[in-house]
């Protein structure tokens, strides 16, 4: 008898569970990327580059389980690329603007 696969967080996930599953900063990103997505369906009749974008940020919101681990992993990545230290209370979008996202 084999053990039942054990699947991550959010495989699952509608759009509308990714979204809240976000740390706030992060939503208006989703919400561009995910009507850019649904929009290039609806041009093409293809599903694929929706898949692919739903499948990107159900990681995200995988990530986002703990908030601040999510935004430590920020300040992280950015101290590592410019060899500077990061402020605790720098927002996530500037500490995301230094890394070029």
């Amino acid at each position: 008898m084999t053990a039942p696969a054990i699947r991550p967080p959010f495989t699952d996930a509608s759009p509308a569970e990714i979204r809240a599953a976000l740390v706030p900063e992060e939503a208006p990103r989703f919400d561009r990327e995910y009507r850019q997505a649904l929009q290039v369906a609806a041009e093409t009749f293809s599903l694929e580059g929706l898949d692919t974008t739903l499948e990107s940020w159900r990681r995200i919101a995988w990530m986002c389980i703990d908030p601040d681990r999510y935004r430590r992993m920020w300040r992280r990545a950015a101290q590592l690329s410019t060899r500077e230290d990061i402020p605790v209370d720098e927002t996530l979008p500037t500490t995301k603007a230094r890394l070029g996202y």
